[in-house]
């Protein structure tokens, strides 16, 4: 059960600003957006996966927890998640990639979303470096509401991908904010198979 409904109620009781941190970046020339909804200490290593991907040329936007302990209370479900500078960003992008941190310890990648395609292209490309992907058996971690914060964008169609925390563990030295500051290979071995998905899709060159 979240904390809150949405932005608007979390803005209003989180007396300390600091608590959250928003980072939105809008590249001119990119098709995809990549965002992590409960990034920093919410679903810890979130945050760097999006950043690898995006590497120099792909948009991103992310929004943060940076308490110092509980973050989860600022975890916003992502189908009401609607934090105004991310949902902008996401709002002009054609394909959409939500990054997500599933609880449990199988190195497993849970895919979901309406952007069947894509989420086809990104499944075969992780699949030939080594990654297990499925579908969850939670329905509610299947991103295909229609509000889902990852088909928010052009096409109302995206790609959610839920990393178990034990996958997430393989990419940095530890979850940790100190850990998450050393990342293993692990992770560029990801971030590389999710471009070469994109590529493959004729969404980056």
């Amino acid at each position: 059960m979240d904390t809150y409904s949405n932005f608007a109620e979390l803005y209003a009781n989180e007396s300390d600003k600091n608590s959250f941190r928003i980072s939105v970046c809008k590249r001119d020339a990119s098709l995809a957006a990549i965002i992590a909804p409960h990034g920093g200490g919410i679903e810890p290593g979130t945050s760097e996966i999006v950043l690898a991907i995006a590497a120099d040329d792909l948009s991103y936007a992310l929004f943060e927890g940076t308490k110092i302990k509980e973050n989860r209370t600022l975890h916003i479900t992502s189908t009401n998640f609607d934090e105004p500078q991310c949902c902008n960003l996401i709002q002009k992008h054609n394909y959409i990639i939500a990054i997500h941190g599933e609880s449990s310890n199988k190195k497993i990648i849970y895919l979901g979303g309406r952007d069947n395609n894509l989420g086809g292209y990104i499944k075969s490309s992780l699949e030939a470096n080594g990654f297990i992907v499925t579908k969850h058996h939670n329905p509610n971690l299947q991103g295909k509401s229609n509000s889902n914060i990852c088909n928010s964008g052009l096409s109302g169609m995206g790609v959610q991908l839920e990393l178990s925390n034990g996958l997430r563990k393989t990419f940095f030295k530890s979850l940790t904010a100190e850990g998450r500051s050393k990342p293993a290979e692990t992770v560029y071995d990801f971030s590389r198979a999710i471009r070469e998905g994109l590529y493959a899709a004729n969404i980056i060159n």
